[in-house]
């Protein structure tokens, strides 16, 4: 085997598998930077994945063709929204324990969606295999250029979102008069309303961004390189993208980072397969490796990194500050 095609090929399968967590981990960002701790980002992801799935699956019956994909993604987002507006009305409006309504997301968005898909597919537990889903593109000149070409300008359209959308996210949070905004509310949400910043609006602001990110990263998975919905098409990423939010440290870039660590590990799982070697491991560690690697990353440097937003978690009481 060639090496330096191969570790192209590595990058490659990489940034395919960070594409979801990036969406994911952007999202938790968004609404922890707000003041709101978002464990339900599984359950979005679950959410956009399957409404992406089914989207697509009915355009592709009513003739939309190369069309379905894009609204199997736009639908994907807007499930994202209405999932993440049940966090923000238990969360922000009710003041309900963010923790305890986060786990009943995860677990409603697991069980609906199932029910749904035994439904409309006469009790099968998926979807059918998707024909119209996203094909890689290759950008002119640029997939040319040695190994970079390979490895970066020949992917899924959604990957080319993720690249655009880390810095996207680096300026809103940090350059603009909006991010300003959206962080002081969830660093000291009674100063921000002291001076006229409404910390409801900011902090429903924060999860939609949230619960949008989170259903296009569950979508990325049906459209690219599952193809289609069952329970499994998520897999924890969403729990995985959160631990990339904390060992990114909050920051964009950071959580890129982080992501891409994560990305890694789950496309060395199917890279260590083309070697005869391999054979030798049994699949179960394989498919185990990003999970443990997640936790043994969570138990080593949580600890040391900074800390998050000092009222992510906190329901504002405007009476008390």
């Amino acid at each position: 085997m060639d090496l330096i095609s191969d570790l192209a090929n590595l990058v490659n399968s990489t940034l395919v598998f960070t594409t979801a967590l990036i969406f994911g981990a952007m999202g938790g960002l968004f609404s922890e930077r707000s003041g709101v701790f978002n464990i339900g980002i599984e359950g979005m992801m679950t959410g956009g994945a399957f409404a992406a799935a089914i989207a697509t699956w009915y355009a592709e019956k009513a003739g939309y063709g190369a069309a379905s994909p894009w609204l199997g993604l736009a639908a994907g987002i807007v499930c994202g929204i209405m999932i993440s507006l049940l966090l923000a009305v238990a969360a922000v409006t009710l003041k309900a324990n963010q923790a305890v309504v986060g786990v009943v997301i995860n677990i409603l968005a697991a069980a609906i969606t199932l029910y749904l898909v035994k439904i409309i597919f006469n009790g099968a537990g998926d979807t059918d295999v998707l024909s119209d889903v996203y094909s890689k593109w290759a950008i002119p000149w640029l997939s040319d250029i040695p190994f970079f070409g390979k490895a970066l300008f020949n992917t899924y359209p959604t990957t080319y979102m993720a690249y655009v959308l880390v810095p996207l996210c680096s300026y809103l949070l940090f350059k603009t008069p909006f991010g300003l905004r959206l962080r002081s509310v969830g660093e000291h949400p009674g100063a921000s309303d002291t001076v006229g910043i409404n910390v409801t609006k900011y902090r429903y602001i924060g999860v939609l961004i949230s619960g949008l990110l989170a259903g296009m990263g569950g979508a990325a998975i049906t459209l690219t390189t599952t193809g289609n919905f069952s329970h499994s098409t998520v897999s924890g990423q969403g729990f995985i993208a959160l631990a990339a939010m904390i060992f990114g440290r909050w920051s964009p870039w950071g959580v890129f980072g982080a992501t891409f660590f994560f990305g890694m590990a789950q496309a060395l799982r199917n890279f260590v397969k083309l070697y005869d070697w391999s054979k030798d491991i049994p699949m179960e560690f394989l498919y185990m490796f990003p999970y443990v690697l997640t936790l043994l990353v969570l138990a080593g440097a949580v600890g040391k990194s900074v800390k998050g937003p000092a009222a992510a978690g906190e329901p504002y009481d405007p009476s008390k500050r």
